[in-house]
């Protein structure tokens, strides 16, 4: 018996059938990022049920020497949950883990697993008259931990904040199988340091969040969402800025969309009608939200805070949603942004930030400069402009072909906007993660302390590097 069929046999043993497969019809469908740029191989799959099964696994992979590679849903955006080609790894899925440990509703805070998916999360709070307030495209796949390990962002970071915001508490396994847990909220502990943040955001290398304390909010008793042309990026800025004087901790959702957005939106998405008339080089979609406290008046403050921008000029127009229908019709040009433009060919995305300040200059910069240095193409930004984030993608000349696009001029073009954001003083990775996409590119442009001290906590805690090894650091 090898080594290999060793390690199986006694993972089988521990785990059973339902917990250990080397089936290739269950396994391969999720050796491929959903992007479909990546794609690698597994020794098995496992899939342990509990934070004690976890633990053993993780446990033999030490004692083993064999790689482990953890997985949620696979909705990532940069391939940070596939394995690479060699086979050696061990496919790690938590989608068993989804127990609903403890829902505190007068506490407003739930503990889940970490296989717990986005929407799940958001049915099972919202009938306590709670939510989760984070939410995203791929929130019917997404779960718990990959949000945690991504620190995932969203459409409502402006009012509540990252995934790194709403973790109260944590149990992580650690590469050696022991059991970091805090899961037990705490408004004040200086007990040195904040433990749980060093594995947030940390990608599956430090770690494996087997669970999570989450922050919870109201409902929402009444929200009203607006949809305003302007006629650039810095006006959009104004706006934001008014609104956030108007509205307050009301304004939960701002979000940004170049004239050239919407048309290939309403060019995809059949029935789809523009909320204006007439031609806008900036659209500008808002929603402010209130719990049943303050839902009384909401609708009144939401029109007179437009019916102020319209006074100071802030708007060239700009429409109120009527009820709920259009309010979702409104939402649905922005959420059909992305499959309208891979209808369109090949794209390079980028998901970068700046200062919030500097957004409106950068992208004004940024657009002509791209489009002159690689003609025929089309550089496009959107998305949160209240937290400094957008979706900068750059969209391959017509009848290009995919691949040779994609890993030509469209890997050079990605250099030159990480290039660009970096003498920004911004970010290549705002919110979807650095994975195996950006790797190279946070060696090329990172600064050197803050990568020789993320490598010093990985070797510190993950010596042998078997925690979703090639990612990240």
């Amino acid at each position: 018996m090898t080594a290999s069929d060793l390690f199986l046999a006694e993972a089988a043993d521990r785990l059973g059938p339902r917990g250990l497969t080397r089936d290739a019809d269950l396994i391969t469908p999720w050796l491929t990022d959903w992007r479909g740029r990546f794609t690698g191989s597994a020794c098995a799959m496992a899939s342990p049920a509990s934070t004690a099964e976890l633990a053993e696994i993780v446990r033999l992979c030490a004692r083993h020497g064999v790689p482990l590679e953890p997985q949620g849903g696979n909705s990532g955006m940069a391939g940070g949950a596939t394995p690479d080609p060699s086979g050696d790894a061990l496919l790690l899925s938590l989608r068993r883990m989804t127990a609903v440990r403890e829902l505190d509703v007068a506490g407003r805070k739930i503990t889940c697993e970490a296989g717990l998916v986005l929407q799940v999360l958001h049915e099972t709070v919202a009938r306590e008259g709670l939510r989760f307030p984070l939410t995203l495209g791929g929130k019917g796949s997404a779960t718990v931990g990959g949000l945690i390990s991504t620190n995932a962002g969203g459409t409502q970071v402006l009012r509540h904040g990252s995934m790194r915001s709403l973790v109260l508490g944590l149990e992580t396994v650690l590469p050696d199988g022991q059991v970091f847990s805090a899961l037990t909220p705490l408004k004040k502990d200086n007990r040195g340091f904040d433990l749980k943040q060093l594995f947030i955001g940390s990608e599956g290398t430090l770690g494996i969040v087997a669970a999570a304390t989450l922050k919870l909010v109201p409902s929402v008793a009444d929200r009203v969402v607006a949809w305003a042309g302007v006629p650039s990026l810095q006006a959009a800025r104004a706006l934001l800025l008014h609104c956030e004087d108007s509205a307050g901790d009301a304004l939960e959702g701002f979000e940004v969309l170049p004239h050239g957005c919407l048309e290939a939106v309403l060019g995809h998405v059949p029935d789809a009608r523009s909320p204006l008339a007439g031609r806008h080089a900036w659209h500008v979609l808002i929603e402010v939200v209130a719990d049943r406290a303050a839902a009384d008046g909401l609708r009144e403050r939401a029109e007179a805070m437009m019916a102020a921008a319209f006074d100071r000029e802030l708007v060239e127009d700009a429409a109120i949603a009527a009820n709920e229908t259009q309010a979702e019709a409104f939402w649905l040009l922005r959420e059909s942004i992305a499959p309208a433009e891979r209808a369109r060919g090949p794209a390079v995305q980028h998901d970068i930030s700046v200062a919030v300040e500097r957004m409106p200059e950068f992208v004004d910069a940024a657009v002509p400069l791209i489009e002159a240095a690689w003609p025929g193409t089309e550089a496009v930004a959107f998305g949160h402009l209240g937290d400094g984030n957008v979706h900068f993608h750059v969209i391959a000349p017509p009848g290009a072909d995919r691949l040779a696009w994609e890993t030509g001029d469209g890997k050079h073009i990605s250099s030159q906007v990480h290039d660009l954001v970096t003498q920004w003083g911004g970010s290549i990775s705002a919110e979807h993660g650095i994975g195996q996409l950006k790797r190279d590119e946070l060696v090329r442009l990172g600064d050197p302390v803050a990568l020789d001290l993320m490598r010093r906590v990985k070797l510190a805690l993950d010596p042998a590097g078997l925690l979703n090894p090639g990612k990240l650091v």
